[in-house]
């Protein structure tokens, strides 16, 4: 414990990163600023309402990317979902639009025309999900919109377009003089800000109510420190692929000859693939609430089968999420560029031979570690799911009646724990805080301060001491 607070004491020795740490915290404090400001012309109350009724769609995700600000819509309500989205359309036509490609591998210019068009799609985007919010508002019969009319979706449009360009803008200042990855440090505050109702939510449960025995309180708290502590474990993880380089003479010089590894991620594709099957499973969820939907039996019977915690539900999800992280891997790494990589620089895998079989072997490893990172983020995913609503398996056909009289409730109905973040907002907090002390701990070591870790052979500063 005095090693950590010793390394949280020299974080504040040193003038420049004490100076970016406070950076962050204060444009992170302006973001939440926006959380306050309602967008003109919106009834908020029965937006609220609407939101509480539904949950499990899409509208559901889009509040969790905003920090609950969709709920209210504010001037920062689309938050920084239209620059994932952009981020994400440009990442996957750069597999399949050959200019893009080609700046990808132009180094740094290439990353900042990347990301000037990336810019420019954000914009776009956002220009058409506010107009679609605006008429969607306007048109619905929850009376939103106070005053309808062209001056409120030119409005509506102006307001949040402008908030989601000033979103980016906070992002990329964090990025370039703050610490930490800007837009991911803005999602992670968004999320977080939910853990002091969270708090008394477990206390009220506990002992306001007294719904929760303490000892399940006590087991749901276990249970929480385990499934982070097995985030880290995993988020951490790799198959190093050993790599030997040969000796070559150049002139006098002799070049190459170390042995080093080439690291391969078990969780390559991170959150990405949560949030495209999460995606993909909210659209239906999404139509239910449309009239003509509601009036077909037919259509309503199959959208309810796949409706959240039904059997079939998590049977399409596990699926999903395993097939986009197949997908996800297969664009940010290629196994027969690696190869060929490897082989111009001299470099083989010891017992491999150079070329086809290198990549047949690195494409071997990358199949079982994506099997089992997939496999990871669906039972992340599972248990938020079934400790909030259980799994319907009563609903299954011919054996329902036999599992509702033998199953325990708590996994058919769940335990009603609304404060327990979901597998995807989960793994978001945890590996932007990893990736956050990795930042502050590379800062203090380059300063030559121990950092966090003792262990790993930090050198001590002068000043490290209290």
């Amino acid at each position: 414990m005095n090693k950590f607070l010793e390394a949280i004491a020299n974080v504040f020795r040193v003038p420049d990163l004490r100076n970016r740490i406070l950076f962050t915290l204060a444009l992170l404090a302006v973001y939440r600023l926006g959380a306050f400001v309602p967008t003109p012309g919106v009834n908020t109350a029965a937006l609220q309402d609407f939101f509480d009724q539904n949950r499990g769609s899409v509208f559901g995700m889009l509040s969790l990317f905003s920090g609950g600000m969709l709920e209210r819509l504010t001037i920062f309500a689309l938050g920084i979902m239209p620059y994932i989205t952009a981020s994400i359309i440009l990442q996957l036509l750069t597999v399949v639009v050959p200019t893009l490609e080609k700046l990808s591998k132009e180094g740094e210019l290439g990353r900042r025309k990347i990301t000037q068009w990336t810019r420019y799609l954000t914009i776009i985007l956002s220009v058409l999900q506010s107009f679609g919010i605006a008429i969607a508002l306007q048109s619905s019969d929850g009376n939103f919109v106070l005053n309808p009319g062209v001056g409120f979706i030119l409005m509506t449009i102006v307001t949040l377009t402008t908030g989601t360009a000033f979103i980016m803008w906070l992002g990329e200042q964090i990025s370039e003089r703050g610490l930490g990855n800007g837009m991911s440090l803005i999602i992670f505050a968004g999320i977080v800000v939910g853990l002091p109702h969270a708090t008394y939510s477990v206390w009220e449960n506990v002992f306001v109510t007294r719904n929760w025995p303490p000892l399940q309180a006590i087991l749901i708290l276990i249970g929480m420190i385990a499934v982070v502590g097995f985030i880290v474990l995993v988020e951490r993880a790799e198959r190093r692929v050993p790599v030997q380089y040969a000796k070559r003479i150049v002139g006098r010089k002799v070049m190459g000859g170390q042995q080093t590894h080439m690291p391969l991620k078990v969780n390559a594709g991170g959150v990405i693939p949560v949030i495209f099957a999460s995606s993909m499973l909210a659209l239906p969820q999404t139509l239910t609430t449309l009239p003509w939907v509601k009036s077909n039996e037919w259509l309503s019977a199959i959208l309810a089968s796949i409706a959240h915690a039904e059997p079939l539900y998590a049977v399409v999800f596990v699926a999903s999420i395993i097939f986009f992280c197949f997908f996800y891997v297969s664009i940010i790494f290629n196994p027969n560029e690696a190869a060929d990589n490897m082989r111009k620089y001299g470099g083989f895998i010891p017992g491999i031979r150079p070329g086809k079989s290198t990549a047949d072997y690195l494409n071997r490893i990358l199949t079982r570690i994506t099997v089992v990172g997939g496999i990871y983020l669906a039972i992340l995913c599972l248990i938020p799911d079934i400790m909030i609503a259980g799994i319907k398996l009563q609903h299954l056909p011919l054996i329902g009646s036999w599992i509702d009289t033998n199953f325990p409730r708590f996994l058919l109905d769940g335990l009603g724990v609304q404060f327990y973040f979901g597998g995807t907002s989960l793994l978001i907090v945890v590996g932007v805080a990893m990736d956050f002390v990795n930042q502050v701990e590379a800062q203090l070591i380059m300063r030559h301060y121990e950092g966090f870790t003792p262990k790993a052979g930090r050198v001590r500063g002068r000043r490290s001491v209290f």
